[in-house]
Order: C-alpha cells, then structure tokens, then sequence
C-alpha cells in the first residue's frame, strides 16, 4: 500500500512539473508566439514572461518580428525585345502582423517568390535590353509598390526590393563589349586629336610671341644703335668744331688713313689720277710749312715732342708712298689684262714719289724746278 502511495506521489510531482512547463513561456525580444486554445486561436505571446492553462493552450507559431534578408535565385526574363535574361534579386522585408501572417497565407515566403518573379517578368518585358540594364531604380521601385501592396493584407511590410545582376545572353556580352570597346576607343582617338590640336594651337602661339618679341628686341636694338652712332658722330662732330683744326691737320690724318684704305681686302682694281702725286706733293708741302704759318709757331712745350711728329710724318708718309705704289701696278696689270697688249695704252704711269718728297716744302721743290 505504501508503494502504491509512493508511485501516485512521484507521478503527480512529475504531472505538476509538467503542467509547469507548459504553463510558464518565455519570449525573448523581437518575436511574438501565437498561441491556439483547442485549435483556435486565443491570444499572442509578447516579449518576456507568460503565463499558459497547461495542456489547453498550445503555441501555434513563433513569428520573428526583425527585418529578414532573402535571395531569390536568377530567373529568366524576356525582355520587349525578344532577349532572354536572367535576374537575380534581393528581397528585404519584416511581419508587422504575427495573427495575419499566420492565418491569412500559408507560406508567405513562397507567395512573395512567387509574386516578384510574376511582377518581375511584367516590368521587364516591356522594356527593351538597353533600358533594363539602366533602369533598374524604377523597375526596384515598381516591384516594391506592387509587393508592399500585396503583402500589407498578409501581415507583411516589404521594405526593399533590390535587383543584383542582370545577365543577358553571352553572345549580346559579346556585342555589347564590341560596342564599348569601339565607343573607348572612338573617344580616345578624339581626345588624342583634341590634344594635337591644342599642342599645334599653343605651339603657333608661342612661335608668334616669340617672333614678336625678338622683332621689338630687334627694333630696339637698332633704335639704341642709331641713337649711339647719332650720339658719337654729335660728339666727334662737337669735338671737331671746338677744336677748330687747320688744313695742315687734315692732311696730316689723310696720310694716316691712306695704308688702311690701300689694305682693304676687297680693292681689286684702283684708277689713280696723274694729280695724286702732286696733292701728295701739296700735303707734304702743307706738313713742311707747318711752323712757318702766322698762328702755328711751336710753343715752348711742344719743341720737345717736334722729333715725334717728324718721326711719325715721315713714316706716314713712306707707308702712303708704298700704297701709291702698289696701286699704280694693281692699275698697270688691269689695263695690261683688259687690252691683251695690243689695245692703246692708258694713262702716262707718274713718277714714283719718295717720302721725302712729300715732306718737302712745295715752295723748295718749285724753286728747284
């Protein structure tokens, strides 16, 4: 008898923790169990702690009430333009409604597969490739309206329909990476063309610029020259009349000069006159009478320096002697080339003239003829 009691004791404590089991439920956060009282429904289980009659009241589902990510897989679509593709997409939605969720569909993953392949291949086939491939924020906003209109009876809030790939046939890829490829290249050439043009452009304008500033740099230049050559000549000019120089003078820088004029390398043929030897004559004569002019009397300081200049006349006079000379044959060979010898014969040759003919005093040598 005592066992018997002893059984019916164990097996009532293992009824009640049992019964306690059933009775007490825990929901954790973001989900809500809907619960059935003899297969109908009776309440909805909230976050935390909750209380149930044992073996009267059964939870019917759980239903998580986050926001929930799925991927369908691709699909094959045709587009308006008889183009089979295939699309996948991402579908993000959430239960705002656990009872209608439920009750109202059975499987609600499966009807919003199901929906955006059907609204999918609407949108799609009444677009051509080339807009599918760049509308793909309408089409999202199209499918989005069209499930979050379908599911809201549902219990079901569809937040974000998302497009990840549209993939068209490889032989279309293959045009179409043809297509870009010569569109690049189309571009490339244009800008390399653009670049030449601009490189020509700026390469004629820094030729002009430079042109232009190396005519002023040459204008000012020969401006500044001019003005030099203006600024000596006045000054020589100037110095020249403030010195007032005689005659005597002249000749003597005549004779100087002579040499340099017999030297030039481009005086191939000279016509000397008969005369020259008798200007030479009146020069030298000129340069003798030098002390002997009223107003030309050496003074005390220039008597030391009267054996320079003679120095220097005399040779003057012998390096202008030298040239006459060689002017006289340079013109004695022209004429002998010129005639070939049988042709008359040019001017009388004058007779040689010494330096110290030249330096003579005219009036001496007309005394002695």
């Amino acid at each position: 008898m005592e066992l018997v009691i002893a059984v019916l004791l164990v097996a009532m404590a293992l009824i009640g923790v049992v019964a306690l089991a059933k009775a007490v439920r825990i929901v954790p956060q973001q989900r809500q169990d809907v619960v059935e009282r003899f297969g109908r429904y009776r309440r909805t289980l909230n976050p935390g702690l909750n209380l149930l009659v044992p073996f009267v009241d059964a939870v019917r589902t759980k239903v998580d009430l986050r926001e929930q990510v799925v991927s369908f897989p691709p699909q094959p679509v045709i587009t308006s333009d008889n183009l089979v593709v295939s699309i996948d997409t991402v579908l993000y939605f959430k239960v705002i409604d656990s009872v209608r969720a439920t009750y109202e569909i059975s499987n609600f993953l499966q009807a919003i597969e199901q929906l955006t392949v059907t609204t999918l291949r609407n949108v799609i086939g009444s677009l051509d490739l080339e807009r599918a491939l760049t509308s793909r924020e309408e089409i999202n906003r199209h499918l989005s309206g069209v499930l979050d209109e379908t599911t809201g009876r549902w219990g079901i809030k569809v937040t974000r329909v998302e497009i990840k790939a549209i993939e068209p046939p490889a032989s279309i890829r293959d045009s179409m990476e043809k297509q870009m490829r010569a569109e690049r290249d189309r571009r490339a050439a244009i800008l390399t063309a653009e670049g030449h043009k601009q490189s020509q452009i700026l390469t004629a304008e820094g030729e002009k610029q430079s042109a232009v500033l190396r005519a002023d740099g040459d204008r000012q230049a020969r401006i500044l020259q001019a003005e030099g050559q203006a600024k000596a000549i006045r000054t020589v000019f100037d110095a020249i009349h403030q010195a007032n120089p005689s005659q005597k003078v002249l000749a003597y820088q005549y004779l100087q000069a002579l040499p340099q004029i017999a030297n030039g390398t481009a005086n191939k043929v000279w016509i000397v006159p008969a005369e020259l030897t008798k200007a030479l004559e009146g020069m030298g004569g000129a340069l003798g009478g030098l002390s002997q002019m009223v107003g030309d009397a050496p003074t005390p300081q220039a008597s030391s320096g009267a054996s320079d200049v003679e120095r220097e006349a005399a040779e003057a006079a012998q390096a202008a002697a030298a040239a006459a000379q060689k002017i006289h044959d340079e013109v004695r060979v022209a004429e002998a080339q010129v005639t070939g010898g049988n042709g008359p014969q040019g001017l009388p040759a004058p007779e040689p003239v010494s330096p110290q003919s030249l330096l003579q005093d005219p009036a001496d040598q007309r005394e002695r003829g």
